[in-house]
């Protein structure tokens, strides 16, 4: 492509709006345009580079067994409410652009697809025999962020491919996700970025097991814990690890001490004298079912712990049912305004006790009376801690489960895993962080799904089934943009060579300079014909302008019709290196096809 007939426009000052390298480098360099908040378009250079994720992405997925299709993006809300989440992604979580047409039906622009998907299965799968099937498709999706940011990382559209399989047993869905684990893999080493596959929370998608594949970058938006031995990686949402030794405690006896202006661990261990993994500290959540039902939720955790609202969020949804719920609309720790609503006196905040009294708690039509009390594991073996008094400025010292306290029933993990935690793998191993941009997500389904909507088949024995299910997603403008969060510098984006929007750019210096014109269209036929994809920039501009640009888009390789041509040589510079070289330009076009053709896959 001729740059003077491109609509090619760069900006030399970052976009007010952009927060992160990646987003600021894509404006800057006309690769795409903020269209309203969340919405781009995706200018000519750009939808060449998702044109290659996604082919790459396609060959993935075929190789791997799977046949592309496409699905509805307007979706009944009736197939979410049969599967329980339309609640969920209208109301808690919030992300469903949800409408009504002109026939006063609900509809939704799909998020996701799981729901159309199981409809089709319902409807065309009838025997084990048809089993196993795998359907993708590659296209826009749709989501209310509360906070669009970070241009494509975190839009209100996107595009997306969505794989999803169907099998008869697990032993087979573990075939399929296997295939899909490696597809994913090949995928993301084909497009030339550095990753780390790790274990992940399944979120409102639900299922087993899931596995997220993050693209490693300073500017990540997730945190990684993983061990150097390469034997365990988890987002920090997911990850578990074993804390710190508990310190053995200083006090012997139990008594209440007064404890004035202590309502922080780091204040209670300063006056106490103590170590914060001697202290039970009990935090105050308001969880609120589907059902407009308020749960006041009352958690024990070791004082050095943080509570992991991911762990605790996926325990109160197991407890739906006993509150005849289905899902969680919202959790959060209530401020005194949303105190005011349920208490019938002042809570001693900063110095709760796991023994809170449940008349704290005014009674409701849709408030449970009683405190749901849970206790993280890390507290359960604690001996003469400190806690609260359940009075304000004082606490209790020399506290024990089954003496002065009764041991919350619910035991469960639901703490924070650290960076320096050990490994539950191997406690040699200690955990260490780094940041990472989720590209892809697989799950394990089973038949979360198959059940609530009917979608079962009949087995060798003639016996119905429900269809086992799994489902594997990857965000291709995520991606896109991901890999330019991992590669660029001061002077703009550098493309690995396999998503990039050309391979090599021809830049003359000159162009009232007849030879120089001459040579580079030359070039510029000769290396397109042997499949070398080449821009020409043939711009009256100055030199400067056209080597900083050449640089701000990012283009491997950038052949300079230059002075050298008296030698018969052009300069060829190598954007990630920025190595320079004089090439005989009888040996260029073979030069760079090869170059390009032997990219290196990491």
């Amino acid at each position: 492509m001729r740059l003077s007939q491109m609509l090619f426009v760069t900006l030399r000052e970052d976009p007010a709006e952009a927060e992160i390298p990646s987003h600021k480098l894509l404006v800057r360099a006309g690769y795409i345009r903020r269209i309203g908040s969340g919405i781009y378009a995706y200018l000519p250079l750009m939808w060449r580079v998702l044109q290659k994720v996604s082919q790459i992405v396609r060959e993935e997925m075929n190789a791997a067994g799977a046949e592309e299709c496409l699905l509805p993006q307007l979706q009944p809300s009736e197939l979410w409410k049969e599967s329980g989440r339309w609640e969920t992604y209208t109301k808690a979580e919030g992300i469903m652009f949800s409408l009504i047409d002109r026939q006063e039906r609900e509809l939704g622009l799909g998020p996701t697809h799981e729901e159309v998907i199981t409809t089709v299965a319902k409807d065309m799968i009838r025997s084990y025999r048809q089993l196993p099937v795998n359907l993708y498709q590659i296209q826009t999706k749709f989501r209310d962020e509360i906070r669009p940011r970070f241009g494509l990382m975190r839009g209100r559209e996107f595009i997306m491919k969505d794989a999803y399989s169907f099998n008869e047993d697990e032993a087979s869905l573990q075939k399929s996700y296997d295939a899909m684990d490696q597809a994913y893999r090949n995928i993301i080493s084909r497009c030339g970025l550095a990753y780390r596959a790790v274990e992940a929370d399944s979120g409102a998608i639900g299922g087993s097991a899931s596995q997220e594949f993050m693209i490693l970058a300073e500017a990540g938006e997730d945190e990684v814990l993983y061990t150097e031995d390469g034997n365990y990686a988890a987002n920090v949402e997911k990850a578990v690890s074993l804390p710190k030794d508990v310190e053995k405690s200083p006090f012997t006896s139990y008594e209440k001490k007064e404890t004035p202006d202590c309502n922080t661990i780091e204040k209670l261990c300063q006056f106490l004298q103590c170590s914060p993994s001697n202290i039970v500290k009990n935090v105050l959540y308001e969880a609120v079912y589907d059902n407009g039902k308020t749960v006041l939720v009352l958690v024990s955790i070791r004082g050095d712990q943080e509570v992991n609202e991911v762990k605790l969020t996926n325990e109160l949804v197991k407890l739906a049912p006993q509150y005849q719920g289905n899902t969680l609309l919202a959790l959060t720790i209530p401020d005194e305004n949303a105190q005011k609503k349920w208490t019938t006196k002042p809570l001693p905040m900063g110095y709760i006790s796991p023994s809170l009294e449940d008349d704290y708690i005014a009674a409701g039509e849709y408030i449970e009376t009683k405190f749901l009390r849970i206790v993280d594991q890390t507290a359960v073996d604690l001996e003469n801690f400190v806690t609260g008094a359940d009075e304000t400025n004082y606490h209790v010292i020399g506290g024990n489960w089954g003496k002065e306290f009764q041991l919350p029933q619910l035991v469960c993990d639901i703490r924070t895993a650290m960076v320096g935690d050990r490994a539950v793998h191997d406690t040699s191993q200690t955990l260490a962080s780094a940041r990472g941009i989720e590209v892809g997500h697989i799950f394990q389904l089973g038949t979360k799904y198959s059940q609530a909507m009917g979608a079962t088949f009949t087995d060798e024995n003639g016996e119905e089934q429900p269809i086992v299910m799994g489902c594997y997603g990857v965000g291709v403008s995520r991606l896109a943009q991901a890999a330019v969060e991992q590669s660029y510098d001061k002077d703009g984006i550098i493309w690995p060579v396999a998503i990039a929007p050309y391979h090599v750019i021809i830049i003359v210096p000159n162009i009232n300079d007849k030879n120089q014109m001459e040579v580079a269209q030359n070039l510029y036929n000769e290396l397109n014909k042997m499949g070398v994809e080449t821009m020409l920039d043939d711009r009256d501009e100055r030199a400067g302008v056209k080597f900083k640009d050449a640089d701000l888009i990012g283009i491997p390789y950038r052949v300079v019709t230059g002075r050298s041509l008296k030698s018969g040589q052009v300069e060829v510079v190598t954007r990630k290196s920025k190595e320079s070289q004089e090439i005989d330009l009888t040996n260029l076009v073979e030069t760079l096809r090869n170059w390009v053709k032997n990219v290196k896959i990491i």
